[in-house]
């Protein structure tokens, strides 16, 4: 587990392994099936699974679940490739469930 030196992070609500950080926070406008989702540029301290095809509300992306490198919590997805031209913006992002996620100051 990599320690973080930063004022505000998001940790596993599991573990509390810190696994991404503010300033990586590209949206809080996502859903997923806990509920609301975080759009992430960046995500650490996790293990990115294996790639498969999703049909998702945007349409179908291929995506690998992510899951804690800590405690093996599964924290949400990476996009690996989108299909719509309009959501290539995805690609390479990290979706976080907020559900599965704590804020930390």
């Amino acid at each position: 587990m990599a320690e973080i030196d930063c004022h505000s992070y998001y940790s596993c609500i599991n573990c509390r392994n810190p696994v991404a950080l503010r300033f990586d926070l590209l949206s809080k406008d996502f859903l997923a099936k806990s509920g609301p989702a975080y759009l992430f540029s960046y995500a650490r301290n996790i293990i990115v699974g294996i790639s498969e095809e999703r049909n998702l509300l945007s349409g179908v992306h291929t995506i690998a679940d992510i899951s804690c490198s800590n405690c093996g919590e599964v924290l949400g997805w990476k996009y690996i490739r989108a299909y719509d031209i309009r959501q290539k913006y995805k690609e390479g992002k990290f979706i976080l469930e907020r559900a599965m996620i704590a804020k930390e100051y």
